[in-house]
């Protein structure tokens, strides 16, 4: 009787030493185990990271790092590192937390408009995704994939065709080109290609134009009059002669993108570079920036209109004053002059 008693005992501290080891395990598992008060927080994982390096990253974010090890490696999780962005909700349980880890990897948005020159967009998008600008940029300037669709390292910047795109995070260098030359194909339409053909004029040579009409108005209302007023000029075989090719040209020579230039000297415009349209008729070798759309479309889609001279327009700032005729043009300009003289931009 007595070690009936013993052992009905020692069962029934088994079943609950069971119980509670079931119930350890459930909670373990099924339990919130989140630290943080936001709703969700965002959870970067690099190609190539460990799970010792993962635990560092979702340190802040655990309420119990320990029970966390313990189903990582019951699900096989730390020899099977996903990188990319991962989104972590408020309560969550570590069941929840690895599976989101393992499947879930977010796209995020990419944007970018109106970079100068490849190095200012290889940092612009680098701030976005995980690859760093040095690998962005070699990818953008390899000599091979570029000539292998007819660009040069002068008009590289013409494939990228400023907006909003998504990408995963942990997007390559390579990927993100070779997505952008495909977002660049499915710009061109063949409608867009038929009306480039109809002017006479490559997607490249388009968006060099554009580049510069980009420069020449913020307003983007005026753009196809502007446009209008530099593709009656290439009609007549005129020279370009605008001001940011000038600028662009003072920059390239002292390799300085970040000065300012307010104001074109006349002898600025004696400098001897391809980009310089003052001293030379051809179109600059590159963009002189990103053009947005509007600036593209606004030179395939032009004013059709009897102006070949424009100045800005002193009377209604950020606009111009369009002219027909030379003499016109002069009357408007000595407006122009004579308001930048009183405020003493020399430069």
């Amino acid at each position: 009787m007595y070690i009936k008693k013993i052992l009905l005992i020692i069962a029934l501290l088994g079943i609950l030493g069971l119980a509670g080891f079931s119930w350890y395990i459930y909670d373990v598992i099924f339990s919130s185990n989140t630290a943080f008060s936001e709703e969700t927080v965002d959870v970067y994982v690099p190609t190539g990271a460990t799970y010792p390096e993962v635990r560092n990253i979702l340190e802040p974010y655990l309420e119990n790092e320990r029970e966390f090890d313990v189903v990582a490696q019951k699900k096989g999780y730390v020899d099977n590192i996903k990188a990319g962005r991962f989104i972590l909700k408020k309560g969550m349980n570590n069941n929840e937390i690895i599976n989101t880890l393992r499947s879930t990897n977010e796209p995020v948005w990419v944007t970018f408009n109106n970079q100068e020159r490849l190095e200012d967009l290889a940092g612009r998008v680098a701030s976005q995704i995980e690859a760093d600008s040095t690998q962005l940029l070699e990818s953008m300037k390899d000599s091979a994939f570029l000539n292998q669709y007819g660009f040069g390292e002068k008009n590289a910047l013409s494939m990228y065709v400023p907006n909003k795109y998504q990408f995963f995070w942990n997007t390559s260098a390579t990927e993100f080109r070779e997505r952008m030359k495909t977002e660049y194909d499915r710009f061109w339409t063949e409608k867009r290609l038929a009306r480039a053909n109809e002017l006479g004029l490559t997607p490249q040579e388009v968006i060099v134009i554009a580049s510069i009409i980009q420069k020449e108005t913020a307003k983007v209302d005026e753009r196809p009059e502007v446009g209008g007023v530099y593709m009656n000029r290439i009609k007549k075989g005129w020279k370009l002669e605008a001001d940011p090719t000038v600028i662009y040209a003072l920059k390239d020579k002292l390799q300085n993108f970040d000065t300012i230039i307010k104001r074109v000297l006349y002898a600025d415009l004696t400098l001897d570079s391809p980009y310089n349209t003052y001293k030379y008729k051809e179109l600059p070798p590159g963009p002189i920036t990103m053009p947005d759309i509007s600036s593209i479309d606004a030179v395939l889609n032009h004013e059709d209109h009897d102006y070949f001279y424009f100045v800005a327009d002193v009377e209604n700032f950020g606009y111009h004053k369009f002219a027909k005729t030379l003499s016109q043009h002069n009357a408007n300009k000595r407006a122009y002059v004579k308001w930048i003289n009183e405020q003493k931009i020399n430069r």
